[in-house]
C-alpha cells in the first residue's frame, strides 16, 4: 500500500496525519508512506522525527486583509502544484489524504485531477477554507466534530470520526508518566501551553497564577509559552523579582506532551481541536481558553463541546485580566470530587477511534 499524507503548518494538521499514518502502518507493515508538506512548516521538524520521509513544497496561504499580496501566493500555488505533480508521478500512491492546511491543497488538487482517490481530513467544528474548496472532488470527507456537518455540501461524503490521536497519549498512565518526569505521586500537577505557537493572553494570565503559587508544596505549575513568548515571559518574571522555586517550570516548548498531559491534574490551554481531542483521550479535566482570532470562532465550539458535557471550563480571554484563572485552579484543586468527575466527564468526550475508522473506511473503499 502506498500513501501520500498532506497537510500541515501547524501541528493541529501535522498530528493527525502521523497518526493515520500510526494506524496504516500497524496494519500494513510494508506501507510505503510519504508526507508532503510546505518548507517553511512545523512538519519539517515533526515528520523526519516521527520516523516518515518528508518532502515539502514552497507554498502560502491567501491574504485576506492584503489582496494584492496574493498575486505571489498565486505564482508559488502554480510552482506547488507542478512540484506536487512531479512527486506524486514519482512515488506512484494508491491513495492521498489531506489534513488541512494551505500546503495540502495543491497535492490534493492534483491527485484528484490525476484520478487518484483522495480523502480528506477536517479537524474544527468550522471547517478550514481548504478542505471547503476540496471536498467536491474527495472520495469521502472525516470530520472531527459533528458540528461541522452543516458546513460541508456534499453531506453523502461525510463521515464523523473525531480527531486522530497517537497511541502514546492513551498508552501511558499518570503514575509511569510522573516517575518519568520526576514528579512527586503527592503534587498536585497544573498543565498550561498555548498551542505549539503559543498564547500570549495564556502566558499573561499563567505569570500571576505562577506568582500566587511560587514555592507552594506539593502544587506543580509547567507552563509551555511557545517560542515567541519564552524570553518575554522570563522578562516579566524578572521585573516583577519573581525568583522561580523547584515547583515551576518555564519551557519554550513541551516535547513529551503525551507524558505531560498523563502526568496532570489540570490542563489550562487554547481549544485547537488537536489540543481537546488530547486532552480528552487522557482523560483530563480542562480549563480552555479559546483564541477569539480563529475563522469561525471555531475554538469556542470546540471547548463548548467538553464543556457541555461537563469535562471543562471555558474562560473567555477578558476574564483573565483580574484573579480569575487563580481562583478557578484553586476551586477545582480544593474540590477533588468535582476534579474526579470532570475526569470521568473529559474522557467520555474522547475520540478514541478516530484513526480506526478513516483507515477501515479507505482500506474498504480502495479494495474493493
Amino acid at each position: 500500500m502506498r500513501v501520500i499524507m498532506t497537510g500541515g503548518g501547524t501541528g493541529g494538521h501535522v498530528y493527525p496525519a502521523i497518526a493515520i499514518a500510526d494506524e496504516i502502518r500497524k496494519r500494513y507493515k510494508d506501507a510505503a508512506v510519504l508526507f508532503v508538506g510546505a518548507e517553511d512548516g512545523m512538519e519539517r521538524k515533526i515528520v523526519p522525527e516521527n520516523g516518515y520521509e518528508l518532502e515539502v513544497i514552497a507554498v502560502d496561504g491567501f491574504n485576506r486583509k492584503h489582496l494584492l499580496k496574493n498575486v505571489k501566493v498565486l505564482k508559488k500555488l502554480r510552482k506547488a502544484s507542478s512540484k506536487s505533480k512531479e512527486i506524486i508521478k514519482s512515488f506512484r500512491p494508491d491513495v492521498v489524504i489531506g489534513t488541512g492546511g494551505y500546503a495540502s491543497a495543491p497535492v490534493v488538487k492534483m491527485a484528484q485531477k490525476m484520478n487518484i482517490p483522495t480523502y480528506i481530513h477536517e479537524q474544527n467544528a468550522f471547517p478550514g477554507v481548504t478542505n471547503k474548496m476540496l471536498e467536491s472532488h474527495a472520495d469521502k470527507v472525516f470530520l472531527g466534530f459533528k458540528a461541522a456537518e452543516e458546513h460541508f455540501r456534499h453531506k453523502e461524503k461525510l463521515i464523523t470520526s473525531g480527531n486522530p490521536v497517537r497511541a502514546s497519549f492513551s498508552e501511558i498512565n499518570k503514575n509511569e508518566a510522573r516517575r518519568s518526569l520526576g514528579f512527586k505521586p503527592s503534587d498536585f500537577v497544573v498543565l498550561a501551553f498555548g498551542g505549539s505557537q503559543g498564547a500570549g493572553k495564556i502566558n499573561k494570565a499563567m505569570v500571576k497564577v505562577i506568582e500566587a503559587f511560587n514555592g507552594v508544596d506539593n502544587f506543580k505549575i509547567c507552563l509551555g509559552t511557545g517560542k515567541y513568548y519564552y524570553d518575554a515571559i522570563l522578562n516579566e518574571l524578572e521585573e516583577k523579582d519573581i525568583v522561580l522555586k523547584d515547583n515551576i517550570s518555564v519551557s519554550e516548548y513541551i516535547n513529551d506532551m503525551d507524558k505531560y498531559l498523563a502526568a496532570s491534574d489540570i490542563v489550562v490551554s487554547r481549544s485547537g481541536a488537536l489540543t481537546v481531542a488530547e486532552v480528552t483521550v487522557c482523560g483530563k479535566p480542562a480549563i480552555f481558553i479559546p483564541s477569539p482570532h480563529v475563522t469561525g470562532n471555531h475554538q469556542y465550539h470546540n471547548a463548548m463541546a467538553v464543556a457541555r458535557c461537563g469535562g471543562a471550563v471555558v474562560l473567555e480571554e477578558d476574564q483573565l485580566e483580574d484573579e480569575k484563572l487563580s481562583s478557578e485552579i484553586l476551586k477545582l484543586k480544593n474540590n477533588p470530587e468535582i476534579l474526579k468527575d470532570m475526569a470521568t466527564k473529559s474522557a467520555a468526550c474522547a475520540p478514541r477511534d478516530a484513526a480506526k475508522i478513516i483507515c477501515d473506511t479507505i482500506i474498504n473503499d480502495i479494495t474493493k
